[in-house]
């Protein structure tokens, strides 16, 4: 338990109240964000925003073992454990015999046990082994590769309330890459899902690109870890039922899961307590789907809308260009900051839609209209002639 989940450590406010979590596991409170275009074009992010609203940035050592803690003293019985995998020796009415490796003693080496239990949650990641034994099928994944990085205090001042997004082929043909502030450092990575194994040439020009702004440090911890792209085949066999990173509640277009572990877990919890009719019965499949039922109704709608933002926006340099110039329409912060910070999709005004319709074709058109003479920004380019390059192709579009 003392190996952290790699992770950007973003929480919505939502999260927040909804889990009562305290002030102190938050490291930093993000009102400012700057998306950064692959020519270096930044736009100010969060004008939006009200005084009490923000982004809350944590570190999931000091999260996950918060929330341990919690649960251990609600009643919750925590061991420290791998999972190596189950059965029903009594067949599908029995009770699980799960077979795991016990690290209480401490050492490298776990000591082989088992335990009996009625049901089984499976919140073990994206690497489930509690989905394998259950067949829950594949899906796609991204790889996130990050770096921890203590800068200099001065550097660490300009990211105090800051987070930085930045678009293009040369941190990631698909996603994006990031620096987001920590309690006293900064979380610089990005990710990938069609080029893993371009993942550290990536993360070289996430690097490059925040070069000025986080030059200096000292890397304190490097972290990789999958990333899933959509929720698996399967989450639920009989008695068993999958949450979090293992079913695949992960967002496209932001790579978000923290609250969404969160809140498929509580939702997860709250079908087998009314299932379970105050003890008087034992909860089954059917009501395990109750807790499927609700959170597909819920928020299959911000699923596929992200889905569908990242499509359209991150599959070209030109593209990326058209996002980060929509990003700086009041109306496009105002909806995308309520649906992350409050988790649902909003519904927009008819007329302001319309509107931004028209100003998200122009900006399509006119990225597109750069491509015909700017090159995209990949492996090795400079970002100076990159951005010089854009420049011309303005100028001379004015002209």
């Amino acid at each position: 338990m003392d190996n952290c989940k790699p992770c950007g450590g973003a929480i919505p406010l939502c999260m927040v109240d909804e889990f009562e979590l305290p002030a102190d596991i938050i490291d930093r409170k993000v009102t400012k964000m700057k998306m950064i275009s692959p020519s270096n074009r930044e736009v100010d992010v969060g004008k939006t925003l009200s005084q009490t609203e923000y982004i809350g940035m944590c570190r999931r050592e000091v999260l996950d073992n918060y929330l341990r803690k919690r649960a251990q003293e609600n009643g919750a019985k925590v061991l420290n454990g791998l999972f190596m995998g189950m059965e029903q020796k009594e067949g599908e009415e029995g009770a699980y015999t799960l077979n795991f490796n016990n690290y209480e003693a401490g050492g490298k080496v776990g000591k082989p046990e088992t335990l009996e239990v009625d049901l089984v949650v499976g919140a073990d990641g994206a690497n489930s082994r509690v989905a394998r034994e259950i067949d829950a099928g594949e899906y796609d994944y991204a790889i996130a590769f990050q770096e921890r990085i203590r800068i200099p205090d001065d550097k660490m001042d300009y990211y105090k309330d800051l987070a930085e997004m930045y678009v293009g082929d040369d941190v990631s043909p698909d996603f994006y890459g990031w620096v987001f502030p920590k309690y006293d450092h900064v979380a610089v990575g990005t990710g990938t899902v069609v080029n893993k194994a371009g993942i550290k040439q990536y993360q070289l020009a996430t690097r490059a690109r925040s070069k000025g702004k986080t030059e200096g440090g000292k890397i304190i911890r490097v972290e990789a870890h999958p990333i899933p792209e959509h929720p698996r085949p399967r989450r639920c066999k009989n008695r068993v039922a999958l949450v979090g990173d293992a079913a695949g509640y992960v967002t496209k277009c932001s790579g978000e899961g923290i609250y969404f572990a969160a809140k498929s877990g509580r939702m997860c919890a709250e079908a087998i307590v009314e299932g379970s009719a105050q003890g008087s019965r034992m909860p089954g499949e059917s009501d395990l789907r109750q807790y499927l039922s609700k959170w597909d109704k819920k928020y299959w709608a911000t699923y596929k809308v992200l889905d569908i933002l990242q499509k359209v926006f991150y599959r070209s340099n030109p593209a990326r260009e058209a996002f980060v110039e929509m990003c700086e329409s009041e109306y496009v912060q105002r909806m995308t900051f309520d649906s992350y910070l409050y988790k649902t999709v909003v519904p927009g005004n008819p007329l302001d839609d319309l509107k931004l319709l028209t100003q998200t074709v122009g900006s399509l058109l006119r990225g597109n209209a750069l491509r015909a003479g700017a090159k995209s920004v990949s492996f090795g380019q400079r970002v100076e002639e990159a951005s010089s390059q854009v420049k011309g192709v303005k100028a001379a579009v004015k002209a």
